[in-house]
């Protein structure tokens, strides 16, 4: 593609030139990558189709930016990424490119981590391909995830919410005995045995939510305007009209 092929003149003319992009690392970018990522990820929540464009073509940058640096060290060029993420997806997809069967998104889901297990260089184990610098929400996620993508799953999704009471009523016995370690564990199974409701409802947990701290700010920030507007401040304002303008900025959303 000519626009491609733009891009990769535009980095090589860059990397010699810019005195900052000569000296960028892969260590250097790594942060920026992250922030661009979540930058995608908050234009996709909120459906900015500009904004979207706009953020794949910062993450595309990176990508470029890192295969070149990798071109440099004579390790790999982006023909070489290209090569290797399309070697993956005709692997990952014999029901397209072989001779398998899938006539649904759940039968490719079922047989996903079968093919990755087998895959040359891919995951030895189920739970390998999982970050450890996932955020946790997004982490339990995809842990939980995998596991059921290999049959490790409740067999009807009401029965979750006996998990959650279970995990509820355990965490209430730890508060009683104030056993900050205890009600900090307990804490992350109740969190955790929620996260797998959302998942079995085909509820995206982070997604729902981000919802929500939009929803809260929004109230927030709401409520914060009203009462400077009253030239008092939140620290002197009593709860019960505080809650009068919650309940106001709820109506306004």
């Amino acid at each position: 593609m000519e626009a491609f092929g733009r891009l990769l003149d535009i980095m090589d003319e860059l990397r010699e030139k810019c005195p900052w992009d000569k000296v960028q690392t892969n260590e250097s970018l790594r942060a920026n990558t992250i922030e661009e990522t979540y930058e995608l990820a908050e234009a996709i929540l909120s459906d900015d189709n500009d904004e979207i464009k706009k953020e794949l073509g910062d993450l595309l940058l990176h990508v470029v930016f890192y295969a070149k640096i990798g071109e440099e060290k004579q390790a790999f060029d982006v023909g070489d990424v290209c090569n290797a993420i399309c070697d993956k997806l005709i692997f990952r997809h014999p029901h397209v490119f072989g001779d398998k069967r899938a006539d649904s998104a759940s039968m490719v889901e079922k047989s996903w981590e079968q093919i990755k297990l087998k895959e040359n260089g891919g995951n030895k184990t189920v739970l390998e391909g999982v970050p450890d610098t996932l955020p946790s929400v997004i982490k339990a996620y995809r842990i939980q995830d995998k596991a059921r993508n290999v049959g490790f799953d409740w067999n009807e999704r009401h029965d979750v919410w006996d998990k959650v009471k279970e995990e509820l009523g355990e965490l209430e016995t730890e508060i009683e005995k104030l056993d900050s370690d205890r009600m900090e564990a307990e804490f992350g199974d109740l969190l955790f045995s929620i996260i797998n409701a959302a998942r079995l409802y085909k509820v995206n947990p982070d997604n729902a939510l981000e919802r929500t701290n939009k929803k809260f700010m929004f109230r927030f920030n709401y409520m914060e305007k009203k009462i400077k507007e009253q030239g008092r401040s939140l620290k002197e304002m009593p709860l019960e009209e505080m809650e009068e303008i919650w309940q106001e900025a709820k109506k306004k959303e």
